[in-house]
């Protein structure tokens, strides 16, 4: 094992942070998929399923699953993409609008109480660590 591994440390806080979130918006019934989907939604975000699983990190495979999910819930639809007629747009619904509203809440709550004394060079660095991990 290898305690002092940025990869590992990196895996821990990742995973403890869903367990935050999904335990913050509990209620909701979502998984820590779908959270991650919603999130990367909310503001009236508008992305391709390319974009998404960019977004999010995940598979386009697996990331079909999730949408199928948050879509039979009424939280989002697919559209065809004009511009490319191979490609669907992913556009949250008014419900998923206010679950993806309150899942940024959550999102920003804990974030603020977890970051509370972390200085902002402190968390330029992260943010850099965390790009050149995101290049692997």
């Amino acid at each position: 094992m290898l305690p002092d591994s940025v990869l590992i440390g990196l895996h821990r806080a990742t995973h403890r942070s869903l367990q935050a979130l999904v335990s913050a918006v509990g209620d909701l019934g979502l998984t820590g998929s779908e959270i991650n989907v919603m999130a990367n939604l909310a503001g009236g975000r508008v992305l391709s399923v390319r974009e998404l699983a960019r977004e999010t990190g995940t598979r386009a495979t697996t990331l079909t699953g999730v949408l199928d999910r948050l879509e039979r819930r009424g939280y989002l639809v697919r559209k065809l993409d004009r511009a490319d007629r191979r490609s669907f747009r992913i556009t949250l619904t008014r419900s998923g609008r206010a679950v993806a509203g309150r899942v940024n809440d959550a999102v920003r709550s804990i974030e603020g109480k977890a970051l509370a004394g972390v200085s902002s060079r402190q968390l330029a660095g992260f943010r850099a660590v965390v790009a050149a991990l995101e290049e692997i």
